[in-house]
């Protein structure tokens, strides 16, 4: 790497956890620096630009960098700025900077849009962009590959440098990261690390997502170790077992929690102590995944499954982060299907093998964001401008309609939205330039930077008497919890079922409901999908006989009974059961394509079920398969034509426009791209007022304009993200002409922990005693 650097060629370096990458990617430019002679004229200048994913991973590696630093007595000075950083530091950075600045995407936007960019760059010589595989592949990454794009024509002669520990193609992120021709190092391997999977009393749930029955084990671990990191996939999950260790807490272990809902100040109080040694145990979140090092950790419990094979390898290297000792980690699965899951990423991270990221398209509202932050930093001509954006990896195929189609949009908001001058952000000068077209569009843009948009909590509202206004507030829920949901649906809150009749704003308005069962059930589960890699993997191992042997014999049990009584399906085929349960009717299908594309694949089939005339009643859908229950029997459809392909067309489409997870992509979209705006000068929206602006401009331009720009955005982002509509694309593609269909007298063994989640949420009247006796009865019934 520092015959590469001090080449000046680009390089993407791909090495384990604790081998040293952080170092690689700096030495170059802390030999340079140490040798540079500069005159008392000379003023200072960025030399080398450090970009993280995360804001506590450039806190930590300035920590790490500035102590060798300073043992060296080198004349470099190193800081970070990131969203946490204060005014006045920010303010005398862009006045005196530093030698090397650590910071994000984010901040990389906010210097493009800045006045001084070009001359505050120009002497650029190094961009080191770490853990490079976890942004690429998103809008973040866009964002950040217009930003290198942008540094390039300040400074051509820098070089890129990426650094990553889980990269599946490492030829598709040289690509991304420059098309001079990245060279690619590969560090040597270190020490394999020591995973086990947790057997909580030697048994394995047959359902659930906690892992609540292990936290005694959980805490006994932590006792064990000198410093723990407890992660999990949801901030949900986070706050579920630090409640729990805390009430196991006798001996008062310091414990924290770790989660980007959290502040800043609490967040970095967690860092410092961990830092210092202080905490015998953090649970987190992917806030703490990445490139973290804290010398003190020596245990990583990964609590539920990981999803991904490259995520479980980060958290792992959280623990002996060295290169010559062992990581040591436990994975703590909380049902059975989570225990093949566990199995399966264990055996890929000890391959060596990592999830890999599909090659997309730069995203459209992303763009708008970057030409206008150009535009507030200098007047820039149409032409040179489109160059410059095709040499970002995202932009290389972009056409000059759809170029023009995104200036048309920064400069009138559209011909619907033209006549209203708040809309008109760019303009062309007489000398051909385009530039802001006022003072204020350049304060409204560098508040609302970014292309992250948080999820917001909706309050569950009755809907007012005949129709009008808005009744009581029974809760508050996630709008994720709505954003697949129709009109006329039911599901079950608080212990009653609700017809949900739509969102207004902020609230989510229902009425009570005739249905005695939901036709949704509640499902806190995570809602990060598993990778289709490791999916993969878990059907080859429930297919390969062989394999039982080395799991528990609880799950073993469970397999071959699975066997016995209906089938275990094949690593390409599609198990789909039916069965009768007391008046219901069910259908059970086991795509193992993710929850994602599983909650899109129920919502199609149910609506293809009406038109069959078995009258669906609900469904419930989970990474590993997808359960539709019905008044009449499924057990004589046509399962052919039922799980065609052409599901992704006219239903998808009819859906689609159906759902509020339309109205949802377009308000992040909007955000994105700065048609509304979340931060103004002077105050700050509400997201109430955020949510009107945006359903009332989408129910404009899908009325008036339907191929406006942004809807055209939000379609993409449904059908990629909250529906991952490719990836059951695949799945149709993958098992058509390998269905098997398993025609039952009862419940499948495979079956059963889906109808025990069905029945999760207690409703009025039933005890828990009621409850266990239930999934007893449930177990016997799918084992006998």
């Amino acid at each position: 790497m520092v015959e590469k650097g001090l080449a000046g060629e680009d390089a993407l370096l791909v090495a384990p956890t604790g081998g040293g990458k952080t170092l690689a990617g700096f030495l170059p430019s802390l030999i340079e620096l140490s040798q540079r002679r500069r005159s008392a004229d000379d003023l200072p200048s960025v030399h080398t630009l450090y970009i993280s994913p995360l804001k506590a991973l450039a806190v930590d590696v300035e920590r790490n960098l500035l102590t060798p630093v300073r043992e060296m007595g080198l004349n470099i000075v190193i800081e970070s700025r990131t969203g946490d950083t204060g005014q006045s530091r920010r303010s005398r950075q862009r006045i005196a900077p530093p030698d090397i600045l650590l910071t994000t995407p984010e901040q990389l936007a906010l210097f493009c849009a800045w006045e001084g960019a070009r001359a505050y760059f120009k002497d650029l010589r190094c961009v080191v962009i770490d853990e490079i595989h976890a942004i690429h592949g998103s809008k973040r990454g866009d964002l950040l590959s217009l930003g290198l794009a942008r540094l390039r024509a300040f400074s051509p002669s820098m070089r890129s440098v990426g650094l990553s520990a889980t990269v599946n193609d490492p030829a598709s992120i040289r690509g991304w990261l420059s098309d001079k021709g990245t060279d690619i190092v590969f560090g040597q391997s270190g020490a394999p690390p020591e995973l086990d999977v947790l057997l909580s009393e030697n048994r394995v749930p047959w359902a659930g997502h906690t892992a609540k029955h292990a936290m005694q084990e959980v805490y006994d671990a932590i006792k064990t170790a000198n410093t723990a990191l407890v992660f999990v996939n949801t901030r949900w999950q986070a706050e579920f077992a630090f409640q729990e260790l805390w009430r196991l807490n006798e001996e008062n272990l310091p414990i924290a929690l770790h989660h980007g809902s959290l502040s800043a100040e609490q967040r970095r109080k967690v860092e410092a102590m961990m830092t210092q040694g202080l905490l015998k145990a953090v649970v987190c979140t992917s806030t703490l995944d990445l490139g973290i090092d804290w010398g003190s950790v020596d245990l990583v419990i990964q609590l539920a499954a990981p999803k991904g094979s490259s995520r479980l390898v980060q958290r792992i290297g959280r623990a002996n982060h060295r290169l010559d000792e062992p990581s040591r980690a436990i994975l703590v699965p909380a049902s059975r299907f989570e225990m093949l899951e566990c199995r399966a990423a264990v055996e890929a991270v000890m391959e060596g093998a990592h999830d890999g990221e599909p090659i997309r398209n730069g995203a459209k509202d992303v763009l708008a964001q970057h030409i206008v932050g150009c535009g507030c930093a200098e007047p820039f001509d149409l032409q040179a401008m489109y160059e410059e954006v095709r040499t970002a990896a995202p932009y290389k195929t972009l056409s000059w309609e759809d170029w023009e189609k995104v200036v048309d949009f920064v400069s009138t908001g559209g011909y619907v939205l033209k006549n209203y001058e708040r809309y008109t952000r760019l303009i062309r000068g007489l000398d051909g330039l385009w530039r802001p077209w006022n003072p204020d569009i350049v304060r409204r843009h560098r508040m609302n930077v970014g292309a992250i948009v948080s999820a917001q909590t909706l309050s569950i509202r009755l809907q007012g008497r005949r129709g009008l206004g808005l009744g009581r507030k029974i809760g508050e829920a996630e709008e994720t919890y709505f954003e697949q949901l129709s009109v006329g649906d039911s599901f079950l809150f608080a212990g009653e079922v609700w017809r949900f009749e739509g969102v207004t704003g902020t609230n989510a308005v229902v009425t009570p409901s005739r249905d005695k069962e939901p036709r949704v059930p509640s499902w806190g589960g995570s809602r990060i999908p598993i990778s289709s890699h490791l999916a993969s993997r878990v059907r080859g191992l429930i297919s390969d006989r062989t394999s039982w042997a080395s799991l528990p014999l609880d799950v073993q049990e469970w397999l071959e009974a699975q066997d016995n009584h209906s089938t275990v399906p094949g690593p390409e085929d599609l198990l789909v059961e039916t069965f009768q349960r007391g008046k219901r009717h069910f259908m059970v299908c086991y795509p193992f394509a993710g929850n994602l594309a599983h909650t899109t694949l129920a919502m199609l089939l149910t609506r293809r079920l009406d038109r069959e005339g078995v009258g669906p009643i609900g469904y419930l859908a989970n990474d590993y398969a997808v359960c539709i229950w019905a008044m009449r029997s499924m057990s004589e459809l046509d399962f052919a034509k039922l799980f065609q392909e052409d599901m992704l067309g006219d239903d998808l489409e009819n859906w689609l426009q159906e759902s509020y997870m339309m109205k949802r992509a377009f308000k992040e979209c909007a955000l994105i791209a700065g048609l509304i705006e979340r931060r103004m000068p002077g105050h700050e929206k509400n997201t109430r007022q955020v949510t009107f602006s945006s359903d009332l401009i989408y129910d404009v331009l899908r009325r008036h304009q339907p191929d406006h720009l942004l809807l055209e955005c939000a379609r993409e982002d449904a059908a990629r993200g909250l529906m991952d509509v490719g990836r059951l694309g695949e799945t149709l593609k993958r098992v058509s002409g390998h269905l098997v269909i398993s025609k039952l007298a009862k419940v499948s063994p495979f079956a059963a922990p889906l109808l025990m989640a069905i029945g999760k949420e207690r409703s009025p009247g039933t005890s828990a005693i009621d409850m266990l006796l239930e999934e007893a009865a449930l177990i016997d019934e799918a084992m006998t």
